[in-house]
């Protein structure tokens, strides 16, 4: 019997780590999640805990990262990935993306592993291109409040492009676009579970600006999909993997009202600085060189992510730190 093939992934705890885990996991790989916890939560995978192929380490990437054995595949997830994580923890933002990168990088290199980095369509900033092209270069404030995500994820692709060209390392980036789904949080600040959590406690909807800002989102199935073809491709440059289906703020808040079967009741706020006003992946080249494209309909995602949504609700009714 061959022997099973290792992966490490960091933020393995995540919303999307954990995700990925379940999929290599079904693919039959020895996984190895690595998290300190600081946005993940080890309820995303402790379906996984009694499993052979499984390990875990409470580890912090920004400092010295060590796994004993060979490792053939490293997935980079580690970051605080909404707004109000990283407005909250901009160092540590700005470290996760940059040391965490550096050493993983570098692990990579001493176990001759690919790697594979987790970018952002922040990386576009708020753009003037549209849709977005892997080719457009951005238009981003790198002194606003936005910029300690932003700017760590565009040294994170400069980095790690540098040790492909330099090392002949084996890289890969994915620009992920606006993703929902199942172990999303419900207190993360995002625009999904922001809007889900507050239309199931009844409450307002928050809208930003006058809600005409638009977003494309991505069932996180279709999203691990994508990413396991572009670690399992021959191209180093970035992809754009996310769903092109764009839609208003204002007309998805009515989507979710509708879902929900509440009244649509909507509270305007203030824009934050910097917030993108358009957003939508040209996904080109993830047609072409990974055959990939979303299958799931935001309909369907939707539905899938609101009964994840009510049972956790049920769960925690006791318990009110999830409208913290």
């Amino acid at each position: 019997m061959a022997e099973r093939k290792r992966v490490l992934i960091t933020g393995g705890a995540g919303f999307l780590g954990s995700h990925l885990c379940d999929r290599f996991i079904a693919e039959d790989y020895h996984v190895i999640a690595m998290d300190n916890l600081i946005t993940g939560d080890l309820k995303n995978i402790e379906h996984l805990f009694k499993l052979e192929q499984f390990e875990f380490y409470h580890h912090d990437v920004s400092k010295f990262v060590f796994v004993p054995g060979h490792l053939d595949y490293i997935l980079h997830f580690a970051s605080p990935a909404s707004p109000i994580d990283y407005l909250r923890i901009p160092i540590q933002t700005l470290k996760v993306g940059s040391l965490g990168t550096h050493n993983l990088l570098g692990l990579a290199k001493e176990k001759k592993a690919r790697i594979l980095i987790a970018s952002t369509s922040e990386v576009y900033g708020d753009p003037e291109v549209h849709p977005q092209i892997e080719e457009y270069w951005g238009n981003v404030n790198p002194v606003g409040p936005r910029g300690c995500y932003d700017e760590a994820k565009r040294f994170q692709e400069a980095i790690t492009m540098a040790y492909h060209m330099h090392h002949g390392l084996e890289t890969r980036i994915v620009r992920i676009f606006n993703t929902y789904g199942p172990r999303m949080r419900l207190n993360d600040g995002r625009v999904l579970p922001a809007f889900m959590s507050q239309a199931l406690r009844g409450e307002e909807l928050s809208i930003f600006g006058d809600g005409s800002q638009t977003r494309s989102f991505c069932y996180v199935d279709d999203l691990v999909e994508g990413i396991y073809r572009l670690l399992l491709s021959d191209y180093a440059l970035p992809v754009n993997i996310g769903n092109p289906d764009e839609i208003t703020i204002k007309q998805f808040a009515e989507e979710i009202c509708q879902l929900t079967g509440v009244e649509l009741k909507l509270g305007y706020q203030q824009l934050p600085e910097n917030d993108p006003q358009k957003r939508r992946p040209d996904i080109t080249k993830a047609k072409e060189i990974l055959g990939w494209e979303p299958k799931i309909s935001r309909s369907e995602g939707l539905e899938k992510t609101l009964i994840y949504f009510n049972e956790f609700l049920k769960v925690t009714s006791n318990n009110k730190e999830y409208i913290n």
